[in-house]
């Protein structure tokens, strides 16, 4: 372990081919970036994290082993988990957890996408939601300065692991802990808004607190994976405006209040119907953003195998009770069984049916705008026809 993080020429070089991995891929590197990545390190922030063995995340550290791959982990371009059902590595048994990934250190690359987007400037006054393991937060003090830096955490153990590793590296930005969503500090105004966790809608506080002319980053998503980053200014009108960024963003939720998702019920001898599509069409992440722009606010999806091995995708609504299991079947069809007042897979596919006759627009094409009272996302055809989706 000594050798590797004393080797001063060794963690140059990681910085170097860090930065060289982000700027080969779809990011292109301000020089601020640059000096941000080549300056801050990423292993003090994930000391310790999760690798995946089968159904289990076991902790990770640089003394497990080989600590040249625990290395060569950290300054790979990809994202690290550090948290599963809120039990952090540091404090996870060496046997591991089973559960869902709570947390984790963003792959860089995807923090580059944001913190251009966000254009932080030295002064600008800087509020982030979901400090997670501070590495984030260590950028923004260095574009900002730590003074001018404000992060917030739901967990009391990661805003504290996080105040600690950022102030062993000399930055003492304000570290709370507390609802990102709820919790901005009393009074507060930013110039520049970000979130490192997805909501289904930028919060209205956020809107209300974030000066004229201040720019939000926010990941937007609801149950599915590969949701949207909006790059938001605001008005003013007290209104934001902006676009979708071109980057696939599968962030966790942001936690806020204290929201129990409902249980999907079991969907069994209902009416049943062949399916037009396979519920997989939704892992697809050039077209799951746009699915989730027909679904309702609070649908649940889960999926899994049928006792077949056959794919099968689970949507509920709690609001009304509807409910809608697609299955695939041996001959390489698909059916669906419904209950409720709804049918909640027909939406699915007639959003397909749009999608493909627009030729598979993609998110950056799109447009968004947030009100204190609602989001509106809006593509607009080279015809010039209008598409909106309002909630």
């Amino acid at each position: 372990m000594t050798n590797i993080l004393d080797d001063e020429q060794r963690l140059i070089r990681a910085h170097v081919s860090l930065t060289q991995q982000i700027d080969r891929g779809s990011v292109v590197l301000s020089a601020q970036l640059v000096e941000a990545f080549l300056n801050i390190p990423r292993h003090p922030f994930v000391p310790v994290f999760y690798r995946r063995e089968g159904e289990r995340f076991l902790p990770w550290r640089i003394t497990d082993g080989d600590g040249e791959a625990w290395f060569d982990a950290v300054y790979t371009d990809d994202s690290l988990l550090t948290e599963v059902n809120g039990v952090h590595a540091e404090r996870a048994d060496p046997g591991g957890v089973t559960g869902v990934p709570t947390s984790s250190s963003t792959a860089p690359s995807l923090m580059a996408d944001m913190l251009d987007a966000l254009d932080v400037n030295e002064g600008d006054e800087v509020y982030e939601a979901g400090a997670g393991s501070g590495y984030n937060a260590a950028m923004l003090c260095h574009l900002a300065g730590d003074k001018h830096v404000t992060t917030v955490d739901r967990s009391e153990t990661l805003s504290a692991l996080a105040r600690e590793r950022l102030n062993g590296l000399g930055f003492y930005p304000l570290v709370l802990h507390g609802d990102g969503a709820r919790d901005v500090p009393s009074a507060a105004t930013y110039d520049r808004i970000i979130a490192t966790a997805s909501v289904r809608r930028v919060p209205p506080l956020w809107l209300e607190r974030c000066r004229t002319g201040g720019i939000l980053v926010v990941p937007v998503k609801g149950t599915l994976a590969g949701g949207m980053i909006a790059r938001l200014t605001k008005l003013p009108d007290g209104t934001a405006v902006g676009r979708i960024l071109h980057t696939p963003a599968a962030f966790m939720p942001l936690k806020s209040g204290d929201e129990d998702e409902a249980q999907v019920p079991e969907i069994r001898d209902c009416p049943c119907r062949d399916a037009e599509l396979s519920g997989r069409v939704l892992d697809d992440w050039t077209f799951s953003f746009f699915a989730q722009l027909h679904m309702p606010h609070g649908l649940i999806r889960t999926y899994g195998r049928s006792d077949g091995g056959l794919h099968v995708t689970t949507l509920y609504d709690p609001a009304d009770g509807s409910a809608a299991r697609v299955e695939d079947t041996p001959e390489g069809t698909s059916r669906v069984m419904y209950n409720g007042p709804r049918d909640l897979w027909a939406p699915m596919e007639a959003a397909h049916q749009l999608w493909r006759r627009l030729n598979r627009p993609r998110r950056e094409w799109f447009s968004i705008e947030v009100t204190p009272a609602e989001q509106t996302v809006t593509y607009t055809e080279p015809n010039g026809q209008i598409h909106r989706w309002t909630r």
